[in-house]
């Protein structure tokens, strides 16, 4: 019997939260049936198994940091707008690193799919201000998106115990992109 009230939205939330508390890693069936005081089979009522499980919570992360994002980028060009999509990126994922680590699967659910769209034309927008559009603009998205994840990866996996302050070491590597992408080859 399905418990009154449980439904997949539910379940997938009660997943990123324990995600966020214990890591991604650490997810399980059995974690989460008991955070939810539930059975195990009552589970499988509203996620078909464990890959689904995390597709769902997948699909639920990426649209939360797609409308971060899309905020971000609001009225914004150049390295305003950099600072502001990889700022708000980075603010997120620190603050939710179970729902960050979520969002680097790829998705096999249709609303994960087109969260994970709109992060990729978030990033091609902020592009249109360095004139980065078509090849170049796929290149460059391909740029931002590894420069900016490697950072915020080493950084939520605890690297980065080096004395310099961590911020300034932002703000250069921002400076940096913004600096490659106003220069960006022709062809």
């Amino acid at each position: 019997m399905v418990r009154a009230g449980l439904n997949r939205p539910l379940v997938c939330a009660a997943a990123l939260d324990l995600a966020d508390e214990a890591g991604i890693k650490q997810l399980t069936m059995t974690a989460l049936a008991r955070r939810l005081g539930v059975a195990i089979p009552s589970l499988y009522e509203h996620v078909k198994n464990m890959e689904d499980l995390l597709d769902g919570a997948a699909g639920r992360a990426t649209g939360e940091i797609a409308d971060k994002l899309d905020e971000a980028l609001c009225g914004r060009t150049r390295l305003a707008a950099l600072e502001a999509y990889a700022g708000a990126l980075r603010a997120w994922a620190t603050a939710h690193p179970g729902r960050y680590a979520a969002t680097k699967r790829p998705l096999g659910d249709p609303a994960g799919a087109a969260a994970q769209a709109r992060v990729v034309a978030g990033c091609a927008t902020l592009l249109r201000g360095y004139d980065l559009e078509g090849e170049r603009g796929v290149d460059a998205v391909r740029f931002v998106h590894s420069t900016v994840h490697g950072f915020i990866d080493i950084e939520t996996d605890g690297g980065f115990r080096a004395a310099r302050v961590l911020d300034r070491s932002w703000t250069g590597v921002l400076a940096a992109v913004d600096r490659a992408l106003s220069t960006w080859p022709a062809t």
